[in-house]
């Protein structure tokens, strides 16, 4: 069977799944205030066609796996198709990233049914900002539920700060402590164009090199802190002593597009090679085909550029391809 490699070489063994496009905060980079428009239920994949399109791509050479959303744990019973996926021969590792709303609640079930490790987006630390950033979300609710990730025992567990100029950068320092007594991976994303290449966007942008600054500024040092597991395309560091980490993640300035190793599957059937461009390829027509399955992967990834571009994004308007309309909500992260 043909393995998944694209034009350049890069072999890609990774699937990000979105299992619904709905989600109940409503994040400012994520979703508009309102006017929003979700699939109809029946546009959604279904348990058993997302466990076919992954047994058809874990020949190819998947193996590991990532639950995103919009947020994952509205879709109803979602441990019954975790069960499913980790029970497919060749898949070895299922992620979630969740805003840990409901995350206390489900965190045994979800690790009962396979999920090895999280991520919790979680922007700011100060309640009233919290729910500013989020249109309502209660912070004591996901703080709740990072308490749980850790005490059911998923490993690694990561905190996804996405960092916006003058929104929650006077909170670095903060996010840096909570990596000092807990095993958490604190991972600075930078704020990118997703759906909404704007001036706005421009104006929240905000180098990742703060970060050292502030370190520095605490007067502590860092060093590389090595292999983590799923580390995927942060670069880590760790205060000496501490029991956590701290990573940079930049798809704008520094992006890391020679080593991508992933595919995306949104909720309603289309195969995303690329975050930032509009390309897909609709899946859901040849589920109950696995070869048509696997041949539409192959079209797919044959067609993913060598890079997204987002850093030409920032400094001109200039591109080669169209950039997505959809948000993140709707492709899955």
């Amino acid at each position: 069977m043909n393995k998944l490699i694209d034009r350049f070489g890069r072999v890609h063994d990774y699937l990000r799944i979105s299992v619904t496009d709905r989600c109940n905060l409503r994040c400012v980079y994520c979703m508009p205030a309102e006017g929003m428009e979700f699939e109809p239920s029946e546009n959604i994949l279904r348990y058993e066609e997302i466990a076919e399109v992954v047994a058809a791509v874990a020949k190819m050479g998947v193996r590991k796996l990532r639950l995103t959303g919009g947020e994952p744990l509205v879709r109803k019973e979602i441990e019954t198709l975790i069960a499913m996926l980790s029970g497919i021969p060749g898949i070895e590792d299922i992620a979630l990233t969740t805003n840990a709303i409901f995350l206390a609640q489900k965190a045994e079930a979800l690790k009962e049914a396979g999920v090895t490790r999280v991520n919790i987006s979680l922007d700011s630390l100060k309640s009233d900002r919290f729910a500013y950033i989020t249109r309502g979300g209660s912070l004591k609710r996901v703080m709740d539920g990072l308490e749980a990730a850790l005490r059911v025992g998923f490993a690694p567990v990561k905190l996804n700060v996405v960092l916006m100029q003058g929104q929650n950068d006077d909170e670095i320092e903060d996010f840096i402590r909570l990596s000092l007594d807990k095993p958490l991976q604190i991972r600075f994303i930078e704020y990118m164009p997703i759906g909404h290449n704007d001036e706005g966007w421009r104006a929240k942008y905000l180098s990742l090199d703060t970060v050292f600054e502030k370190v520095k500024q605490m007067g502590y040092t860092y060093e590389p802190a090595g292999d983590i597991y799923g580390n995927g395309p942060a670069d880590n560091y760790r205060i000496p002593g501490a029991m956590g980490t701290f990573g940079l993640i930049h798809p704008v300035s520094d992006h890391f597009c020679g080593n991508c190793n992933r595919l995306r599957l949104t909720a309603d059937g289309n195969i995303k090679p690329c975050l930032y461009w509009d390309d897909e390829w609709n899946v859901r027509p040849r589920i109950g085909d696995e070869k048509a399955i696997q041949d539409m992967f192959l079209r797919a990834i044959d067609a993913k550029p060598e890079n997204h571009e987002m850093a030409q994004a920032l400094a001109s308007e200039k591109q080669s391809h169209t950039p997505t309309l959809r948000r993140m909500s709707q492709i899955g992260g």
